[in-house]
C-alpha cells in the first residue's frame, strides 16, 4: 500500500488547501510578482527546445515559464486538485498526477529522458518520511545522459541538509553544485535554504 506524502496529510487535514495555494500565486501573478526566479536558472542550463521533468510542479509555475521559453515540459504532481489548476492555466504541456516515490513515465508514454529535472517549491520536504531516497533514484533514472536534476528547499521543513546530501550519494547521485538561492549565492553552514545541481554518479 502507497505511504501517503506529507502533503496529503496536509490536504487530508485541510481540503480547502490545494484551493488556497493555487490562489495564491494567482493572485501574486496578477500583481505582476517575479516568480520566474527558479525557471531563470534552468534555462540557462538548457540549450533551445529541451526537455524538462519538472517534479511536484504543483500548479505548474516554474514548469510554464519553461514551457514559454521554448523547451518542451512534463510535470508530475501527487496533488489532482494542483494538476487540474496546471492544466486549466498552462495548456499546451503535459500534467500528469504521481507519487514521485513511484515515478515511472516510461510506463505512461514518456519515453524519452530529460535533460533537466526541477524539483522547487519545497517539495522534497513533501514526500513521505523515508522515500526520500527512492524519490531521488527514479528521478536520476529520468535523467538523459549528461543530464541534471535541481532541487531546492528550506531548513526547517524537517529534513536536514545533511541528510539530503546522504542520501543524493545512496540515490547513486553526484553533487555537483551547492548553492542557497536560486540566483547562485553561495551555500554556506549557516544558508537556510539549498539549490543542489545533481547528475547521475559516472555520468
Amino acid at each position: 500500500m502507497r505511504q501517503t506524502t506529507r502533503w496529503e496529510d496536509k490536504t487530508n487535514a485541510n481540503p480547502d488547501h490545494s484551493h488556497w495555494y493555487i490562489e495564491r500565486f494567482r493572485e501574486m501573478a496578477a500583481k505582476g510578482a517575479d516568480l520566474a526566479g527558479e525557471a531563470r536558472l534552468i534555462d540557462a542550463m538548457l540549450p533551445r527546445g529541451a526537455r524538462v521533468l519538472d517534479g511536484g510542479c504543483g500548479p505548474g509555475r516554474v514548469g510554464a515559464e519553461l514551457a514559454a521559453r521554448g523547451h518542451t515540459v512534463v510535470g508530475v504532481d501527487v496533488d489532482p486538485v494542483l494538476i487540474e489548476a496546471a492544466v486549466a492555466d498552462h495548456p499546451g504541456s503535459q500534467w500528469l498526477v504521481g507519487d514521485l516515490a513511484e515515478l515511472d513515465l516510461p510506463a505512461r508514454g514518456e519515453a524519452e529522458p530529460f535533460d533537466v529535472v526541477v524539483v522547487a517549491g519545497n517539495v522534497m520536504t513533501f514526500l513521505a518520511p523515508g522515500t526520500e531516497v527512492e524519490v531521488l533514484r527514479r528521478l536520476g533514472a529520468h535523467l538523459a545522459a549528461g543530464g541534471r536534476a535541481v532541487i531546492g528547499f528550506g531548513a526547517g521543513r524537517g529534513y536536514v541538509f545533511e541528510s539530503f546530501f546522504a542520501d543524493v550519494e545512496q540515490a547513486g547521485l553526484r553533487l555537483d553544485g551547492a548553492f542557497s538561492t536560486w540566483d547562485l549565492r553561495p551555500f554556506t553552514d549557516e544558508a537556510d535554504f539549498l539549490v543542489a545541481v545533481l547528475s547521475r554518479g559516472g555520468a
